[in-house]
């Protein structure tokens, strides 16, 4: 026999086997496409928030499912146009567009076209992997060819309009509506169909997000396709190729509390598992409250804005500050009643940094921690009349072996100095004085009963806030007093339910007294002094009792600002995720202040002013601020009854 039809034999058997294993074997190996049939989307979990409204989700993939008849006319055309504009005419897999595929290809020298129906493409996302192999194309093929045989062309349409991916996170034709226009897709245009359909053939690629020009040039291929199969006129085309994209805004792109989401999903991960928050289909009843957490998003960043425009102006002959130097900043707002954590902003964009500095953070407080120094003064006897000379004092046992002289930040000394002129202007050497005279013991013993976790130092450098913690621990101590001595544990979740509504688990306030009503009420009044007379003046433009206490710390590097009604606690804390400086006197009185005050103005519109309640056994006395007594400086201080100086500047005031 001669080598020809030796050759044309063996082909012959080649093409035979292999038509068997094609009809025969690979048929046997792929899955049956009446599991469409039952296919079920992933639930993921559903976050509410305080009025039990729809505040976010977490899921693997978003997806909303819409039927084809709400999908509007330009947007089928388009999707046909530009992926499968024989898809009506050929049985699932389209031999003339696997051969225009391969001129277009060729001709270019580069891959430019796909062969692919749009049956073929819903085959691949449903049942099979994305790899580039013969055996998967095979398998793609007969898939589609089952797919057509069983399902209508308009069924198969509408699942893969559903189906493809868009990019940004958004699965369908109606999340990624709404996740580019923010809008339905049945509200879509020309210009806007169009756009979509550019995107499922590369999404990142073709993001307008990312690169709007390259979406441009895309959506203008789109219209040019529509025009060739006659979906459109060439003037209709003209129009909408100069039309702009009309994406959402970047403000609204940003999801209002991240953070906050973030912070609940790493809670539910580490108890639940990952597998079940993304699939299991939980409802979160949060305690988030939208409104203040857009207000404390909006002044973080706007305070943020307003540092970084004064620490750009830097010496002539020094470098600018790049990108990754900016200053960073974090806002916590808590019920103090119920522990509900209503605002959490852990830094200027959750989208730049995912670092949550309102909770992962731990600094140094600064004078902010000088509170729990007070409190176990007045437990010890002491009271705001209480003196101690303001004069420099040395200590053998500072750092390294060296001696420490703690100083004030003005540098001036008072002389003999009350305990609520020390509170409200923040006098480090009485502060440090009051603390090694009351022992150590005492203020951590205090720290801890008010929630404290953190290490705290065993020397008297605590008392000045040397001790690093984080945000909520101090915003939800402060919250004690604001709760008339009750602290709440802070809690961002009140109640998760499973897929059939089965209670998980729920969080139920539950207080306990850390210090007495009386205690609690005498430390409150002499914050109030902070914002009436002190440090934290800039906050009495809000014209109600608050009580508060600014924090700074060496070199500027933190600035933080603690403040109070009988309703709501709100902390802020600005500085450098690398701990430097943010400049000379940036301190919380000019830093911190006017976030907190632009934030709570917000929050208190509209709210009637409310007062601090007087425990029964406290008096309101009228007592002279400077230590002549002539009472030519007359305050109003609190006292737990019988603990009041006989020398008054009159009588009690209640």
């Amino acid at each position: 026999m001669a080598v020809g039809g030796v050759v044309f034999l063996l082909g012959t058997l080649a093409v035979t086997v292999a038509a068997l294993w094609a009809f025969m074997v690979l048929p046997r190996s792929l899955p049956s496409v009446t599991a469409l049939e039952t296919l079920q989307p992933l639930l993921g979990s559903k976050v509410y928030d305080d009025n039990d409204e729809l505040f976010t989700e977490f899921h693997v993939e978003r997806r909303i499912f819409i039927p084809l008849a709400q999908i509007p006319k330009p947007l089928r055309d388009a999707i046909l146009a530009v992926e499968d504009a024989r898809f009506y005419s050929h049985w699932g897999v389209d031999p003339m567009g696997i051969a225009r595929a391969i001129y277009q290809n060729f001709r270019r020298g580069r891959i430019v076209e796909g062969g692919s129906t749009i049956t073929q493409q819903l085959a691949k996302v449903l049942f099979l992997t994305p790899d580039k192999s013969l055996d998967r194309k095979l398998k793609e093929a007969f898939l589609a060819l089952e797919l057509e045989r069983r399902y209508s062309k308009d069924r198969i349409l509408e699942m893969y309009l559903n189906q493809i991916y868009f990019g940004a996170g958004a699965f369908g034709v109606e999340a990624a509506a709404r996740t580019y226009f923010g809008k339905s897709v049945s509200e879509l245009g020309l210009p806007e169909a169009a756009l979509l359909a550019a995107l499922p053939r590369a999404p990142s690629t073709y993001s307008p997000f990312e690169h709007p020009e390259q979406a441009r040039r895309r959506r203008a291929h789109v219209l040019n396709r529509m025009v060739e199969v006659g979906a459109i006129t060439k003037g209709r085309a003209t129009g909408a190729n100069a039309a702009s994209l009309a994406l959402v805004p970047p403000e609204r792109r940003r999801t209002t509390g991240p953070y906050y989401a973030e912070y609940i999903r790493q809670l539910l991960e580490e108890k639940y598992g990952a597998d079940i928050v993304y699939k299991g289909g939980f409802s979160i009843y949060s305690t988030i409250s939208p409104t203040m957490q857009l207000q404390a998003e909006q002044a973080l960043r706007e305070g943020l804005k307003t540092l970084e425009g004064r620490t750009q102006t830097v010496a002539k002959g020094r470098p600018a500050k790049t990108l990754s130097e900016r200053p960073e900043g974090a806002v916590l707002t808590i019920d103090p009643q119920t522990g509900y954590i209503k605002a959490m902003v852990g830094g200027y964009d959750f989208f730049r940094s995912e670092f949550n500095r309102a909770v992962q953070a731990r600094r140094q407080p600064g004078s902010a921690f000088k509170p729990f120094v007070y409190l176990a003064a007045l437990e010890s006897g002491l009271t705001p009349a209480t003196t101690i000379e303001d004069a420099p004092v040395t200590y053998p046992f500072g750092q390294n072996g060296k001696p420490w002289k703690p100083d004030n930040y003005d540098r001036k000394f008072r002389g003999v100095t009350t305990l609520q002129q020390a509170v409200e202007e923040s006098i480090n050497v009485v502060t440090v004085k009051l603390q090694e005279q009351i022992g150590i013991r005492r203020t951590v013993e205090v720290a801890r009963r008010l929630g404290v976790q953190s290490p705290l130092n065993d020397d008297l450098t605590i008392a000045l806030g040397s001790s690093d913690l984080t945000l909520l621990e101090l915003t939800s101590a402060y919250g004690t007093l604001a709760n008339q001595g009750v602290w709440v544990a802070p809690t961002a979740i009140r109640y998760v339910t499973d897929a059939e509504g089965k209670l998980l688990e729920e969080n139920i306030p539950q207080g306990r007294e850390a210090i007495s009503p009386e205690i609690a009420y005498v430390m409150t009044h002499m914050l109030r002094g902070v914002v009436e007379r002190g440090t934290g003046v800039g906050a009495k433009t809000l014209g109600r009792p608050l009580a508060a206490k600014t924090g700074t710390t060496n070199d500027y590097s933190n600035a933080w600002f603690i403040g109070f009604t009988p309703k709501v606690v709100t902390g802020v804390w600005v500085g450098y995720d690398r701990p430097r400086s943010l400049g000379r006197d940036e301190t919380g009185s000019r830093v911190a202040v006017p976030i907190w005050v632009d934030y709570m103005s917000r929050v208190l519109a509209g709210t009637p002013s409310e007062e601090f309640p007087v425990p029964e056994r406290v008096v309101l006395v009228p007592m002279d601020m400077d230590p002549a007594g002539t009472c030519v400086k007359p305050v109003v201080m609190a006292f737990v009854r019988g603990t009041e100086p006989l020398a008054t500047c009159g009588p009690p005031k209640n």
